[in-house]
């Protein structure tokens, strides 16, 4: 049993009214791009090295917006989380995935709210935030 929480840092990327996720490939689920922070990065570092990995892009501007803790079982193992979330600015969102296992996708809110984007308390905190702009916690 794993007994650490992880801390990872996600985009949220907007473009023309559609917010950008990804998947695995192979999977059912969606989340928003970004990944794990390393020992001694800081989210925002974290955030950055992972979009530019993922995607190949430059983060222009990078702005908390909010946070979820997760606890979630994953291949009969329990796994707890805490997801940091940030409004990203990137230099000309191109779309094309540099890691084999992943792909990426535009969705609307209509389309984020009915598809499974994990975690989905963040999803949701997510939406609201779109519509309201204040910071959120949720778990």
């Amino acid at each position: 049993m794993k007994k650490e929480i992880e801390i990872l840092a996600r985009a949220i990327i907007q473009t023309e009214g559609k917010i950008l996720v990804c998947k695995r490939i192979g999977k059912e689920y969606y989340f928003f791009p970004g990944g794990h922070v390393e020992f001694r990065e800081s989210a925002k570092e974290a955030l950055v090295r992972e979009i530019k990995e993922e995607l190949g892009l430059t983060v222009k501007k990078c702005s908390f917006i909010g946070s979820s803790e997760h606890i979630f079982i994953q291949e009969s193992e329990e796994c707890h989380e805490i997801n940091l979330a940030f409004e990203v600015k990137v230099n000309k969102l191109k779309i094309r995935s540099r890691e084999n296992h992943i792909e990426f996708f535009l969705k609307s809110t209509k389309e984020l709210a009915r598809e499974e984007v994990l975690p989905i308390a963040l999803t949701r905190a997510v939406l609201k935030w779109l519509k309201d702009k204040k910071p959120f916690w949720t778990s």
